[in-house]
């Protein structure tokens, strides 16, 4: 499909949907977190999604070979997909989904900021600057908060990171010669270079296996082939036909599901403040997505 100038119908359906994806992911992860160190069951999703990967281009009949220009660019986005999820899912072995997930969808904000210097197509306006400053309103809100147990500021700080580090991501994808990949190979450079990374890096964070059970498992498998390998492909096919900001900008109803699955399925409890800081990001991100109508001339 060509790239399109604005978000249409099927986009919006098909970024709402993945919205609800990811923010069952987050209970995933904090499930599978009981069985496994975080970061290698970070790294055993990227090496299993190598897999799923390889047999789905396979299928398709799609190449791995990749022009060398966009190799440089594949390279750091899969050493910040590596760092991103070191700190998602350590980020909820210390903090509840619901508080992570807050955070951790403030990329938009980031990525509309950086956007705003990088792309000129893709500039502020004062609509998006003010939902700008309501997003990370929310955002120094949640930090703030440590009125109560689930408070973690380190939990906090490794979601505001791992949001930083999506933005770049999809900067990787948007003004490099990566841009010219397909979302498959994009996603190949992602697996593969975060895979071994974050494999090495468990050695640090102590016990590989806590302990493991059937859910356990259950969990790991449902990221490798829904998240990391089928999921994440579709997020870079949309993020290659629709403008990047108005792509991130759906990830604001991830947190409004996150908090909600997080108390239906985990029975976290949610602090008003949380809430709070929810609606500002939320609506924050709402007016990042929009673009100013054309008026039409009566002449």
């Amino acid at each position: 499909m060509e790239q399109k100038s604005h978000m249409d119908a099927f986009g919006a359906a098909a970024l709402i949907a993945f919205a609800l994806h990811l923010a069952f992911n987050q209970v995933v992860i904090k499930v599978t977190n009981g069985g496994f160190n975080p970061v290698f069951a970070a790294g055993l999703r990227s090496a299993g999604a190598i897999l799923v990967l390889l047999l789905w281009m396979r299928l398709r009949g799609i190449s791995l070979a990749v022009p060398g220009a966009a190799v440089p660019a594949g390279l750091v986005s899969g050493a910040l997909f590596a760092l991103e999820f070191t700190c998602l899912f350590t980020a909820l072995d210390f903090t509840t989904v619901s508080r992570a997930s807050v955070i951790f969808y403030s990329m938009p904000v980031w990525l509309a900021i950086a956007s705003h210097f990088l792309i000129p197509s893709d500039r502020l306006t004062g609509v998006r600057v003010l939902g700008l400053v309501l997003a990370m309103v929310g955002v120094a809100l949640a930090l703030l908060d440590r009125g109560d147990s689930t408070a973690s500021l380190t939990g906090d700080l490794l979601a505001l990171t791992s949001a930083m580090c999506w933005a770049g991501i999809a900067l990787c994808v948007k003004i490099t010669p990566l841009n010219a990949v397909p979302p498959a190979q994009q996603l190949m450079f992602q697996v593969v270079v975060s895979a071994p990374l974050l494999l090495l890096a468990s050695l640090a964070f102590g016990d590989l296996i806590r302990d493991l059970q059937p859910i356990h498992l259950a969990g790991l498998l449902f990221q490798i082939v829904a998240v990391a390998s089928l999921g994440f492909l579709a997020w870079f096919w949309l993020l290659s036909i629709y403008p990047a900001s108005s792509v991130a900008s759906f990830s604001f109803l991830s947190p409004v599901f996150a908090v909600i699955l997080g108390w239906l399925l985990l029975g976290e409890e949610v602090s008003v403040k949380v809430w709070v800081a929810l609606v500002l990001v939320a609506a924050g991100i709402t007016l990042i997505n929009r673009r100013p109508r054309l008026v039409r001339s009566g002449m």
